[in-house]
């Protein structure tokens, strides 16, 4: 398997939903889920300390000033990094890690760790995306707009990332993801060119 697995998407994509699922098939394996520092507020179902570590922005920024993040970024507002020292210490002894980031943080991993692998999430479709993200009700509707406009821009550099996951069916999805963190390639060659085809049309509309 693979030391350090960085795993993006657009909100909405089912990222967080399918690294979940994910998790608990392999459950008894050494690996690990990153958790993320946050400035951001927690939500009704988050828990602190499985979810995020929320932070404040001074905590954040006296964090960063000591190099401590692996990688940050700014989004929507909120600042968002992860605590370099415990994934090289899960690395050191000899888990495997994933990192939920987004583009720009993947590249920052990218830059420290060229051996990681990185997976890029996308959705069938923007109309599929949008439904999505009113569904999840966690947004204001001008959030949702940023959302998706921010989604057309990093489904651009999603030909930048090692392997790409359609997440069109979930099952299928989710043992697209499985097959390449253990055995570290395709196994299914078809959804491996439907993923291809589908950034293509993603990024031609």
């Amino acid at each position: 398997m693979i030391g350090l697995i960085v795993i993006a998407a657009p909100s909405g994509a089912g990222k967080t939903s399918l690294i979940a699922a994910l998790l608990k098939e392999l459950l008894n394996t050494k690996i690990k889920l990153s958790i993320s520092f946050t400035t951001r507020k927690k939500r009704k179902d988050e828990i602190e300390g499985n979810s995020y570590f929320f932070i404040s922005k001074k905590e954040f920024l006296l964090m960063k000033e000591k190099k401590e993040f692996l990688e940050d970024a700014l989004v929507f507002g909120n600042l968002y990094g992860t605590g370099k020292k415990w994934v090289e210490k899960q690395i050191e002894s000899g888990a495997h890690v994933i990192l939920e980031l987004d583009c720009q943080g993947t590249a920052q991993v990218k830059s420290v760790y060229p051996d990681s692998i990185s997976i890029f999430i996308i959705p069938p479709s923007m109309k599929q995306l949008e439904k999505r993200l009113n569904k999840r009700s966690q947004d204001s509707q001008n959030i949702i707009e940023k959302r998706l406009s921010m989604a057309r821009k990093e489904i651009s550099k999603g030909k930048d990332f090692d392997f790409l996951v359609l997440n069109d069916d979930f099952e299928k999805a989710l043992n697209d993801l499985k097959q390449i963190i253990t055995k570290k390639k395709y196994i299914n060659n078809k959804r491996n060119q439907n993923a291809k085809k589908t950034l293509l049309d993603l990024l031609n509309k």
